[in-house]
Order: C-alpha cells, then sequence, then structure tokens
C-alpha cells in the first residue's frame, strides 16, 4: 500500500518482524557485477585518475569514478551507483559445505521484492564555498601494506585493549598510525600462516584471496556464510577458481536472520590468533569508512595431555567461543573449535557476546544477544552512585524494525540490559537515564570522503523509519574529529556506559550488531523465550579485567608504544551532538532533491 508523507513515497512493510534495513538493502543497491566492476578500477589505478582535484572542479565534471553503471537485474529500474551485492529472501535451514550443495531454488514469486535506486545526478558547480573533504585519487584510495610496519609498536601501543581502527586513505596519516587494514592483520609479521577461516556476510573472493601476502595466498582458507539460491551459486563460482578456498554455509532457520559475524580465525606454526572486526569482505569496507578491529594475543599450543579447562581466562572466552562454533552445528567448525581447545587462551581479557539463530529458554536465554550483555554486566561490574545519569550511547551503521512505540523493544528490554551495572536489588534503569544513539546524518553521508556512495553502507528504510517516528528524538550527529574520521561513514558498531562528564566509561562494546531485534534477541511469551534471528558477534570491556574501576576516556588518538595509556579512545566525538531541526537522518528511499554532493553533483529523483 503506497502513501504519501513527511519523508516522501512509502510502502508499508509486510512484516514488523523483518529486519529490513539489513535484508532490503541487500536488493536496492549491492551486486556481485559492482564488486568485479570496482575490482577492475582499482587494478586499473595505474593508467586512470578517475578523482577531481577537488570539489566542482572542471575534471571533476569531465570524469568520476561514481558514473552510474547500468543495471540489469529484473526487477531494476534507472541506474545503480558501484556499490556492492545484498539480497532480500528470507533465508532456509540448513548449513552445508557448498561445494556439496550446489543446487538452486529459484525465489517465489511473492518474496521478489522491487528493486530501486539511487538517482541519477546532474553535474552542476557548487554554488557555494562548503566545508568539505577533497576526494582522494582512485590510485591512493587503497591502502597498501605499511612495509615499514613495527609489529611490537603496533601491539605495545595498544596494550592493554588491544582494540584498533583500521586504516583510512584521506586523512592525516598521524590518524592512521596505530591502526590495522587486512593486510597488516595478513602479514607474516604477525605469525606464520598455516590455515584460517573467514566469517563474514558479504565477501568477494577474488579479493579476499589478494589481501593474503604472496608466502600464505594458497593455504587453506574456509569461507563462512550465509547465502542462498543465485547469490551462493555465484559465490561459489568465484570459490572454484581456487583449490584452496572452500565455502560453509551457516544454517539460518529463522526468515529475516542473516550470517553477520565478522570473524577471524587465523592459524600458525607459532600458535594461533582470533580477530573480531566490523567490515565485510570486500575494498569499499577496508579503504574510507570507520571500522573497529579487536586482535587477540598470540595464543600458545598447550602441553599434549592437558585438562579440558586448561588454558580459560578469567573472562570464560574459551569457553565461550568454542560454545559459539559449536553452535553453527557443523563439521568442519567443529574440528576448529577443537583446534581451539589445544590452546591456551588465558590472556584474553575481553568478554564474548555472540548471537546464534533461535528461540531460547530457560537457562538458555543468558547465553546470547542482549541477555548475555545484561548478565555480564549484572555479574561483573559495581553499582554506581546516581548511575541514572549515566548515559547508555549506541552507535550503529543499520536500523531494523522496533515497533510503533519505544516502549515495545528499545526503552525496555533492550535499554535494560544495557542500563545494568551490578545485581544489586534496587533497579538501574530510570526513566530519566539518558540514552544516546549516534547514527549519521544527510550532511554526514553528503560531506563524506566517498559521498553519497556511503550511504550504501547505512540502511535504514522509509518503511521502517515511517514506522518509528519517535526513534528520531534519541539520534545524534556522526563526529569523529579526535580520530580524524569525522568524513569516514561509520560502519562500526559500538555501545558503552559513560558518565555523565563524558570523561569515564562503565564499559565499552564493539560488535557486528546494529540496531535491530535480529541481532540482539527479543523476549517472547511473557518474557519466557528469547528469539534470536542473526549470527553476530562483538567484545565486551570491562574494567574488572583490567583490574580498573573504570576506564578513563583518551580525548586523543591512538598512542603508540611510544606513549602508551591505560586510556580508552573512543572511535568518535564526547559528547556526541543531538540533532537540530535542520538534520535529517540518512533514510533510504527518500529522494533528497536538491541536495549536492561533493563533487557538486544535484541529485533529484529519478
Amino acid at each position: 500500500m503506497s502513501q504519501e508523507s513527511q519523508h516522501g513515497k512509502w510502502t508499508l512493510s509486510s512484516s514488523d518482524e523483518e529486519d529490513s534495513a539489513l535484508v532490503q538493502s541487500r536488493t536496492q543497491y549491492f551486486s556481485s557485477d559492482n564488486i568485479r566492476q570496482t575490482d577492475q578500477l582499482l587494478e586499473a589505478k595505474d593508467e586512470l585518475d578517475l578523482f577531481p582535484s577537488s570539489p566542482g572542479s572542471e575534471a571533476g565534471q569531465a570524469s568520476s569514478p561514481w558514473e552510474p553503471v547500468k543495471t540489469e537485474s529484473p526487477g531494476a529500474s534507472g541506474e545503480m551507483y558501484l556499490a556492492l551485492k545484498r539480497k532480500t529472501e528470507p533465508e532456509d535451514s540448513g548449513w552445508a559445505l557448498s561445494s556439496s550443495d550446489e543446487g538452486s531454488d529459484s525465489e517465489p514469486e511473492s518474496q521478489k521484492q522491487t528493486k530501486t535506486c539511487l538517482p541519477s545526478p546532474k553535474r552542476v558547480k557548487l554554488d557555494k564555498e562548503s566545508s568539505v573533504p577533497e576526494r582522494v585519487p582512485l590510485a591512493s584510495r587503497e591502502p597498501e601494506v605499511d612495509e615499514t610496519l613495527d609489529t611490537w609498536d603496533v601491539l605495545q601501543g595498544s596494550e592493554p585493549f588491544c582494540f584498533y581502527l583500521t586504516k583510512v586513505t584521506g586523512i592525516e596519516r598521524k590518524y592512521n598510525v596505530g591502526a590495522l587494514n587486512i593486510k597488516d592483520i595478513l602479514s607474516p609479521l604477525f605469525g606464520t600462516l598455516k590455515e584460517s577461516v573467514q566469517f563474514n556476510y558479504c565477501v568477494d573472493v577474488h579479493w579476499l584471496v589478494k589481501q593474503y601476502p604472496p608466502e600464505f595466498r594458497y593455504t587453506p582458507v574456509t569461507i563462512v556464510h550465509g547465502e542462498k539460491r543465485g547469490f551462493k551459486n555465484r559465490l561459489q563460482q568465484e570459490a572454484d577458481a581456487y583449490d584452496h578456498v572452500h565455502l560453509c554455509q551457516a544454517k539460518l532457520d529463522i526468515a529475516f536472520g542473516t550470517h553477520h559475524t565478522k570473524l577471524m580465525l587465523l592459524l600458525y606454526e607459532e600458535g594461533f590468533r582470533i580477530v573480531i572486526h566490523t567490515a565485510n569482505l570486500f575494498a569499499a569496507d577496508w579503504y574510507q569508512k570507520t571500522q573497529g578491529i579487536w586482535m587477540s594475543p598470540l595464543y600458545p599450543k598447550l602441553p599434549e595431555g592437558s585438562p579440558a579447562t586448561a588454558g580459560e581466562s578469567r573472562t570464560q572466552f574459551k569457553h565461550d567461543i568454542i560454545e559459539y562454533l559449536e553452535a553453527y552445528r557443523s563439521p568442519t567448525l567443529n574440528e576448529w573449535a577443537d583446534r581451539i581447545k589445544e590452546h591456551d587462551l588465558s590472556e584474553t581479557r575481553v568478554h564474548l557476546i555472540g548471537s546464534t539463530p533461535g528461540r531460547y529458554q530457560g537457562a538458555n536465554m543468558k547465553k546470547w544477544g542482549h541477555l548475555k550483555l545484561r548478565k555480564l554486566l549484572s555479574e561483573n561490574t559495581q553499582p554506581i552512585p546516581n548511575a541514572e545519569s549515566w548515559p547508555v550511547v549506541g552507535q550503529f551503521s543499520s536500523i531494523g524494525s522496533m515497533g510503533w512505540e519505544k516502549n515495545k523493544w528499545l526503552a525496555s528490554e533492550f535499554q535494560s540490559s544495557l542500563s545494568t551495572l551490578g545485581n544489586g536489588k534496587k533497579k538501574a534503569l530510570c526513566p530519566e537515564s539518558p540514552l544516546h544513539l549516534v547514527y549519521p546524518t544527510v550532511e554526514n553521508v553528503r560531506t563524506s570522503l566517498e559521498g553519497y556512495p556511503a550511504g550504501g553502507s547505512l540502511p535504514y528504510s522509509i518503511q521502517t523509519a515511517q514506522k518509528q517516528l519517535w526513534l528520531h528524538s534519541y539520534f545524534h550527529k556522526w563526529s569523529a574529529e579526535v580520530t580524524g574520521r569525522s568524513h569516514a561513514m561509520p560502519h562500526i558498531k559500538t555501545y558503552m556506559r559513560i558518565s555523565p562528564d563524558f570523561k569515564e566509561l562503565a564499559w565499552f562494546l564493539v560488535t557486528s550488531a546494529n540496531l535491530s531485534k535480529a541481532a540482539w534477541g527479543t523476549m517472547e511469551k511473557n518474557n519466557t523465550q528469547m528469539t534470536v534471528r542473526s549470527y553476530e558477534l562483538g567484545v565486551l570491556f570491562l574494567p574488572s579485567a583490567f583490574n580498573m574501576s573504570c576506564f578513563p576516556i583518551e580525548r586523543s588518538p591512538f598512542p603508540s608504544s611510544k606513549s602508551p595509556s591505560a586510556s580508552f579512545t573512543v572511535p568518535f566525538d564526547l559528547p556526541p551532538e543531538h540533532y537540530s531541526s535542520k538534520d535529517r537522518p540518512w533514510i533510504w528511499n527518500i529522494p533528497y532533491t536538491q541536495e549536492t554532493d561533493i563533487n557538486g553533483n544535484i541529485w533529484v529523483p529519478s
């Protein structure tokens, strides 16, 4: 049913339970063909200089890497900007090694959704000066491995938290000191790699293989994914080009769930390492977006004959990561769980927060999602005087359906979990407890390093937005001057409890989980059942694991080994600035009439 609203023309979603922010975006903007095209542009970087030297310049009008790409997809109209693939169909169940499951089902007509595209811009020069960053030449967009990288400097500089941001092309060099990209992570500087597993949501196999250094490029790689039907077939075709790449399909039993976890398991000759991060496995996610990484220490192998409980950390991380892998019910991942059992993870100082699809009751309700977070905060933190004045801050890149009223989920069970401090009898959550939600505005996207194409990684559909206008009163702008990433749109997801003066943290979480019930779970049947739809993974930093009462907040860029700090650097600016009356959240499907991007292009409806 089509209607007119203050946001423009919109259509009612078919299901309140649909995590439309992720599901709908897959069809609307992304295609694997565009991955190939982006790759080809990057490979041709020595011959092409497609970016203008400055916004609105004549060179910019003559050529731009964001020329619309014609699409042949059924249901698509107009033109589509370079982006990456997604899908709409609900997942069916069953894990499998994809090589043994080559058949595909045709998508039922009833489940097909109309594909809509960003409008084609008309090029005009800017009428007035605008404070926007200069577009970076394509030839320098993809960060290279830092040949001078001192491994120990990076590791010591990140201590004790082992938390990193990804490198961003187009910002001052000082803001990339201590940051990592994927080639750094897979570099021989961190160990002699024997085999690896890559868990992710979107994967460009050809690009991923090229991120491994030459000496490790053909070591066995398993890719854990949640693709189905045609998208799975295309992924299989990409993997078939490499004998050493194998696919493992995650089981998704509940409709509208996704395999959203970003995890690397790295087996070295010297030991084992776990990396939990927020980036998809394709080029665009690793060069001009704000992403987060937690990289474990190098875990040594235990002596043969060690008891099953050996190598556990005080945070129970070993138990939890094994339990997470076993939840896939995959023989392949069970073998990796057995490998983890052989290693000493006792130096881990973070807690694991995972989500796996299912309907859980009894004690199992607290194993996953926001109830797992609530349990850890209850058991490992202490009540704080005047806790109701300590805000909860959530920052994310996608928003799902939460209902017509805030008390349906966000301001009830979810905020209650995030507001838990200690296990005192006094209720930790008060109506006055502030909740700040950091999400980019239209202006944030327009003035970003990527311009409007950055909005392709910030799905919030008009169908969902229209049903929850109350949510927008919680929104705060994205700004990251402290880390030099104000113009690098956030794909990172972070949640925290912070002091009223924004100088201390009660806890900090970096995760793949966006603001949605599918990711965090929702309580049902009079709070006797917890339903989770998606796979997610993150790490929780608690002061108790670092022998601290609170984390002091670092107000400068990430420290190096020359100036290590026990303070925590939040990736964005604090306190977050509230939306003004003229600010609008980035919402999909809205024709932003007369919006001018940083190249001077005016966006009009197609």
